[in-house]
């Protein structure tokens, strides 16, 4: 989609010339060259002849962090599909499409954050976002929807609450993934004044306007949400800050204003809970994939409800045949929530099919880069980084490659490895700020095995899934009984739970 794009070049006559455009990129993947003959035909040595034609392919240059590849070749098309998006989008900023606006639209950088910090080391290109946000603000608070916001736009696509919320996630995330607080202490005035802003532009906490679960699958062709009221998501994304500002003040030493924080978001939490939670159905809002799934992740959903809320969403998902419909800010909190709870194989069966629109069904209309719609229209973008989420499910769960909760720079790791029936083994490699974490598991009926490496400096808790607490876990052969350098914590929901130090490890389950 968009207007097609041109170059002329008028050659000096005399011999091989060598030409490309010097100044400018653009996405694409069909050539017309007019006016010239192909290398085959006759020249009348009037026309120029192409001897040769090549496509170079730029982005920043960012080195690559991580490795991912498993036993079911769908999945690392998958894989690819995503990484060739992210690849295509990787300028001076994180852009939305190489051919169409390439601009910053601020929410993927938050929502796909972690699939891009699993392969590339981003710190420098998000310090770089950060500061481009804090120079886009406005003076009443306004964090634009674009950074640098080369060109101003209208309504919700200068001001969606999903979107500004990047100058609040970002410097968190940078904090989490590299543990510098100096952007966030740097960022801190632009993150107050926009949430500001949002409280300002609330009605009794809640916060109605916005481009919501952008893309979502809904009957009408795709855009702003269809099967998710907007303040759902942006009220949603509002309480998010709050709580992320409150840690992010008392980390950088401004703990009075810890509690006003913390207390402005209570009461956007009543507020959100008392307009969308069904008390009796356990259902918030419409019950959408994406109302469901996103008070799971922030935090507003009590802890008496939380089993209730997300086997009400689980259940929703098979009734509906397992079928996508959480857009660009739902699916990312739709694949978390399904991790966290556990639920595993369900996003295996949602994604492993195509049927129906999702990454299988690109890959079966010929798509090459991730493409803007589930359903890969033609009128959309076939080339845009956006709903690339289950990349971070690749690492974080078929890898099982996390940080414990609450964890700074990946010191501290939590190698906790989801197995699933349809794929078998699954290779995964990480360089954090500490060396390379690596994991390499398969599983069979009869067994589980996975080896692993902690680097440096660092420690984790490894979790290895088995059906029962008497079954015997081996390390390198040995019984882990017998192994000072491993100890034996617990055995919860399904999982031994064990301490190790830095080294290589090879630990065996036998059913």
């Amino acid at each position: 989609t968009g207007s097609p794009y041109y170059w002329t070049y008028t050659l000096k006559g005399n011999g091989l010339e060598t030409w490309r455009p010097r100044f400018t990129y653009y996405g694409f993947r069909y050539v017309l060259v007019e006016n010239v003959k192909a290398t085959d035909e006759k020249n009348d040595n009037n026309t120029p002849k192409i001897i040769s034609l090549t496509s170079l392919h730029t982005r920043n240059s960012a080195p690559e962090d991580g490795t991912f590849s498993c036993g079911n070749e769908s999945f690392n098309q998958f894989n690819q599909l995503i990484k060739w998006a992210i690849k295509s989008n990787f300028q001076s900023l994180i852009t939305d499409c190489p051919h169409r606006e390439k601009l910053g639209w601020l929410e993927q950088d938050y929502l796909m954050g972690n699939s891009i910090h699993y392969n590339y080391d981003i710190y420098k290109l998000y310090k770089g976002i950060a500061f481009d946000m804090m120079d886009a603000q406005s003076v009443d608070g306004l964090v634009p929807d674009i950074a640098p916001e080369y060109t101003k736009f209208g309504g919700p696509f200068r001001d969606s609450p999903e979107w500004g919320s990047a100058s609040i996630i970002l410097p968190w995330l940078i904090y989490e993934w590299y543990g510098d607080k100096t952007v966030m202490e740097s960022a801190y005035p632009m993150m107050e004044q926009y949430v500001t802003f949002l409280q300002k532009k609330s009605v009794n906490n809640i916060l109605d306007y916005g481009l919501g679960d952008w893309y979502d699958l809904g009957p009408k062709f795709p855009g702003q949400a269809q099967l998710t009221p907007k303040a759902v998501t942006a009220t949603a994304i509002y309480y998010y800050d709050l709580q992320l500002l409150a840690k992010m003040s008392s980390l950088i030493n401004k703990k009075t204003e810890t509690e006003k924080w913390l207390t402005l978001a209570e009461q956007v939490k009543t507020a959100f809970n008392a307009k969308f939670f069904d008390k009796d159905r356990k259902v918030y809002s419409t019950g959408s994939q994406t109302a469901m799934a996103m008070p799971l992740c922030v935090g507003l959903v009590k802890e008496v409800d939380k089993k209730a809320v997300l086997d009400n969403l689980e259940d929703s998902i098979y009734l509906h045949g397992k079928a996508l419909t959480a857009g660009d800010v739902g699916f990312h909190f739709l694949i978390k929530a399904l991790t966290d709870g556990g639920k595993n194989q369900l996003i295996y069966d949602m994604n492993a099919r195509n049927d129906v629109p999702g990454y299988g069904f690109q890959l079966k209309k010929g798509a090459t880069s991730l493409t803007e719609s589930w359903a890969a229209l033609e009128r959309a973008s076939n080339n845009h980084l956006m709903l690339g989420h289950i990349m971070e499910w690749f690492y974080a769960g078929l890898g099982g490659i996390n940080q414990v909760e609450n964890g700074v720079a990946f010191q501290k790791l939590d190698i906790k490895p989801e197995p699933v029936d349809g794929i078998p083994s699954a290779k995964t490699s990480f360089h954090t700020p500490y060396g390379i974490v690596s994991t390499d598991c398969v599983k069979t009926k009869e067994i589980f095995r996975l080896k692993v490496t902690i680097p440096v400096n660092s420690s984790a808790n490894v979790y290895l899934p088995s059906k029962k607490s008497s079954t015997k876990v081996f390390e390198s052969g040995k019984p882990i009984e017998s192994l000072q350098e491993i100890k034996s914590i617990d055995f919860k929901e399904g999982k031994f739970v064990l301490q190790v130090g830095s080294g290589n490890y090879d630990f065996e389950v036998k059913e």
